[in-house]
């Protein structure tokens, strides 16, 4: 609404800090693709930088963050991110879930709890090498930790946080409970890093934690190093954060809007049945005899407008953008739900329509103007 006023490129203040928003596909496109290394900082957040103490892939040092999110796209790609090999992982953690699913024997139930005790086991898999039972006390303790404080870093009191986090620090509130919270998270993945150096095999990486341990010792001894036992720790509570909330939310959307568009899903429901079957499950293989599913999946995250979508970006250097001088350091949010919304780039904007992604002939066709996972040098680990 914002922009329709004061057009794509406008400030806004947050406290005493001057923040520039962009909005629209041609300036969203034009900062984080044409000036990506420009817009590719990232300006401290200080509740993050309460929790991290720096480490991790959301440090605000560069050279670190560029590193760390490098290598872990690069492990987590090895480990079969969008290849059969983590499509039979996920076929294995639906089973489990669909077997609590009929437990319920079609009763009412709440199914953000179920998505994320599955999302997040998909991850374990990959992170620690072995998934946890549904009732496990530690495993449940881990997910209300992250849940909670992702919560937390929506609200209102976190957007106080982070604009006066002296004071902030210093007082009573929900903020120090959740921090404590993470707390005892952190010092759960402790123990599991803990056991993977006593039993690592260099010749054998089981997981992430292997391969980051292995990394670590060969970068041993180097003054600059930026694989420690810190940034590990804090890179595996970064995955759970960045993977569980937001894909489980995404689940529960689009079942929402399945039910909402029952034309939609049974077109859905009627391609499933004609390429897979009732005797196995689906697997990455099916993605493209499966234009019509396709399509959907990326129409509902078209769609999709979540709060934590936004994060905002850092300049590195001063830049002249489409006519304006915005300063070194200054924090910038570009809008991708305002790209997914912009007329010029889509049919019907307003309206859940998968026909964005199909072609005249039925098959599935990307569109630049898609930006689920962001842009450019800093697109989510999500993406891969």
């Amino acid at each position: 609404q914002l922009s329709s006023t004061y057009g794509p490129i406008f400030t806004v203040w947050l406290g005493l800090k001057p923040v520039v928003v962009l909005c629209g596909y041609e300036a969203v496109k034009d900062a984080l693709v044409g000036h990506s290394e420009e817009f590719g900082g990232r300006p401290p957040i200080p509740l993050l930088m309460q929790l991290s103490k720096d480490y991790g892939f959301v440090s605000n040092d560069e050279k670190k963050w560029r590193e760390l999110r490098r290598f872990t796209l690069s492990t987590l790609r090895d480990f079969g991110m969008g290849k059969s090999s983590m499509s039979q992982k996920v076929q294995q953690e639906a089973q489990h879930l669909v077997e609590l699913l009929a437990k319920l024997k079609g009763n009412a139930f709440e199914p953000m709890t179920m998505f994320r005790l599955a999302v997040a086991n998909v991850i374990c898999s990959v992170v620690f090498g072995s998934r946890y039972s549904y009732s496990d006390a530690a495993f449940l303790e881990l997910l209300n930790a992250i849940g909670n404080y992702i919560s937390f870093f929506l609200s209102p009191v976190a957007k106080v946080y982070n604009t006066f986090p002296g004071i902030m620090h210093r007082l009573p509130g929900p903020h120090k409970k959740v921090l404590a919270d993470c707390q005892k998270l952190k010092d759960h993945i402790q123990e599991k890093v803990q056991f993977h150096q006593l039993t690592l095999d260099s010749s054998c990486p089981r997981d992430y934690i292997d391969c980051f341990l292995m990394r670590a010792e060969k970068e041993k001894g180097s003054p600059e190093t930026m694989y420690s036992h810190e940034d590990l720790v804090m890179s595996v509570f970064n995955l759970f954060g960045a993977g569980t909330v937001t894909t489980s939310n995404s689940l529960v959307f689009f079942l929402l809007m399945l039910a909402k568009h029952p034309h939609i899903q049974a077109k859905v429901q009627e391609e499933i049945d004609a390429v897979v079957g009732t005797g196995r499950a689906p697997c990455t293989e099916d993605k493209l005899r499966m234009p019509y599913t396709n399509a959907v999946i990326h129409e509902l995250q078209r769609f999709h407008k979540t709060r934590i979508e936004n994060f905002p970006r850092m300049t590195t250097q001063d830049v002249l953008f489409r006519g304006y001088t915005i300063p070194k350091g200054t924090p910038v949010i570009p809008v991708i739900s305002s790209v997914h919304s912009d007329p010029t780039q889509w049919e019907n904007p307003k309206k859940v329509d998968p026909t964005h992604f199909l072609d005249e002939k039925g098959e599935f066709r990307k569109r630049e103007a898609f930006m689920a996972f962001s842009a450019g040098e800093c697109c989510t680990p999500r993406s891969a």
